[in-house]
């Protein structure tokens, strides 16, 4: 591949250190031996703290900028701040040849989105979007019965996240507006909408509806509901609160030859959250209690869950620049989903 990358050590910085950058990039790259985490940048102290006392080879800069002053000592940018910056500092990196992780959402727009996939190919540097959730053990789970069509010709797929935030979103998440790609369609339905379209492909007809329940200065929605009818007839409907204190069910999924229906999150954010090793034999493995149900009208039988996996996208991306294999997720895919998001805004509208 083109871009620094010499041999298998990815030298690499990370951009913000909130939750992207501390919860999910940084243990991930600590635990593969690919990669050397050369740069972290905040601007909060706490946060400063923090990244050195976890990582305490890397240096740590205050502002994403400062990284580009050291671009012959690096090999990758993980645009991990929120998501107005992303667009500006994805630019930057490319402008430096250096390949891109960005996180979801993409960018804001959809035109942005496909500007910046030209100019990283006409760069010949790598652009690929963090779309993690590609390895939830729930969704793997989910994948691997429609792959096999265990529940036979899918008519309805539901999908949820919910939170319980009733005083509205916290940080930054509750000043964006939604040309900032504020709101939880852009937050949530990056995931869920990636999701749908991994299992049942591209659409035909897009419905949407988004809301807000608090007063704020923010036009960005707190909830939203999308409905996206497939080329193959299967219809999704996904649904995002923040005003769940009691959340229905993750996955609800309708066939001709049964029903799958699981219960609560994947369990490897909060447990990178709490320092969890991703290299331990136990990490992404669910509890049996955590298990989905399927049944085929008789009395309903567990299902055994993948095993969760988020650091694969980074052993496929390792994977890519050394040997051009498929990046871990292509960024036109994220394009997609930022139309769709799009078109239920312009609705809503």
């Amino acid at each position: 591949m083109s871009g620094h990358a010499t041999g298998r050590t990815i030298r690499t910085a990370v951009l913000g250190f909130g939750v992207s950058g501390r919860v999910f990039h940084s243990p991930l790259l600590a635990a593969n031996p690919d990669y050397s985490l050369r740069f972290i940048t905040t601007s909060n102290e706490e946060r400063s703290r923090q990244a050195r006392e976890l990582h305490p080879k890397a240096t740590i800069l205050k502002d994403p900028e400062d990284v580009f002053k050291h671009a012959d000592e690096i090999d990758l940018v993980i645009i991990g701040t929120p998501p107005a910056n992303h667009y500006e500092l994805a630019n930057a990196a490319i402008d430096h040849g250096l390949h891109v992780v960005v996180d979801k959402p993409f960018v804001p727009t959809a035109a942005q989105g496909e500007e910046l996939i030209q100019k990283a190919e006409s760069a010949g540097v790598s652009l690929t979007v963090f779309q993690n959730r590609r390895w939830d053990a729930d969704f793997l789970t989910v994948q691997d019965l429609v792959r096999q069509q265990v529940l036979g010709s899918i008519a309805t797929f539901e999908s949820r996240f919910e939170w319980w935030q009733p005083d509205g979103f916290r940080s930054w998440k509750g000043a964006a507006t939604l040309d900032m790609a504020g709101g939880i369609l852009y937050d949530l339905g990056s995931h869920l909408i990636d999701q749908a379209l991994q299992l049942f492909g591209p659409v035909q007809e897009v419905y949407g509806q988004t809301t807000r329940y608090t007063d704020a200065s923010t036009d960005a929605d707190e909830d939203a509901f999308v409905i996206l009818q497939h080329t193959n007839g299967t219809r999704s409907r996904l649904t995002m609160s923040g005003l769940a204190a009691l959340p229905g069910p993750r996955f609800h999924i309708f066939g001709s030859r049964g029903t799958y229906l699981k219960w609560g999150l994947d369990g490897q954010e909060p447990a990178l959250d709490a320092g969890k090793n991703p290299n331990d034999a136990d990490y992404g493995i669910e509890a049996e209690s955590a298990w989905g149900s399927l049944s085929s009208g008789a009395a309903p039988q567990l299902i055994p869950a993948q095993r969760g996996d988020y650091p694969q996208f980074y052993k496929l991306l390792s994977n890519h620049l050394a040997d051009g294999t498929p990046l871990p997720a292509d960024p036109k895919d994220a394009v997609q989903v930022l139309h769709i998001i799009e078109e239920v805004h312009r609705a809503a509208g």
